[in-house]
């Protein structure tokens, strides 16, 4: 029993230092990028790919509203086919950065999920976004790894505890969907709304 209190604690601890500024800055990129006909593209390895997928899922589901366009979000690690073949022909390093290449367009948004921040494939992915003028968003934990230099905007859980940074990435992205669907809500319909998005 005192395992689990420990683990809690440490959890609540860590969730009250996520940065709160910077998640708010998140959800208003992708709610530009909605009205905007952006793309995003999300990805992770392991248990960040669950993230990723799962973040995908609610990103393209659960934001549906009629008057306003529906999000143009795709999983890199979600086509099994694609990434087995870019990893056995061009090694794992670039199964990300391969579809980017093939996909992106400028002013799209890529976020990369990775615990330690040192994950090689996101990291090329990342490198390969920005020659694009694409906005980089990063969920990381310990101090940020390398993907924290790589992108314009880094939630970083401040946690050495993988389990907890990995817990606290699914709770970020269902927190940025939940607000994404509340605020929705008092967005005006698609016309009016792209409009004042480019005014």
């Amino acid at each position: 029993m005192e395992n689990l209190r420990n683990y809690i604690t440490a959890l609540h601890q860590a969730i009250d230092l996520l940065p709160h500024s910077l998640i708010a800055e998140v959800i208003d990129i992708l709610e530009r990028a909605r009205l905007q006909g952006r793309q995003v593209f999300i990805m992770g390895n392991g248990g960040s790919a669950s993230t990723a997928s799962h973040f995908v899922c609610d990103l393209a589901k659960n934001t549906r509203r009629a008057g306003l366009p529906n999000y143009r979000v795709i999983g890199l690690n979600d086509n099994m086919a694609t990434f087995s073949a870019y990893a056995n022909d061009e090694g794992y390093e670039s199964v990300f950065a391969s579809q980017l290449t093939n996909l992106v367009n400028p002013g799209d948004i890529v976020i990369g999920i990775s615990a330690s921040g040192n994950s090689k494939n996101v990291l090329h992915a990342m490198s390969e976004a920005r020659k694009h003028n694409t906005t980089n968003i990063a969920f990381t934990g310990f101090d940020g790894g390398r993907l924290a230099q790589l992108v314009d905007i880094n939630i970083r859980v401040e946690s050495s505890i993988i389990e907890h940074v990995e817990d606290i990435h699914l709770m970020l992205e269902h927190m940025i969907v939940k607000t994404i669907k509340d605020r929705q809500q008092f967005q005006l319909p698609l016309g009016y709304s792209a409009q004042l998005s480019a005014d």
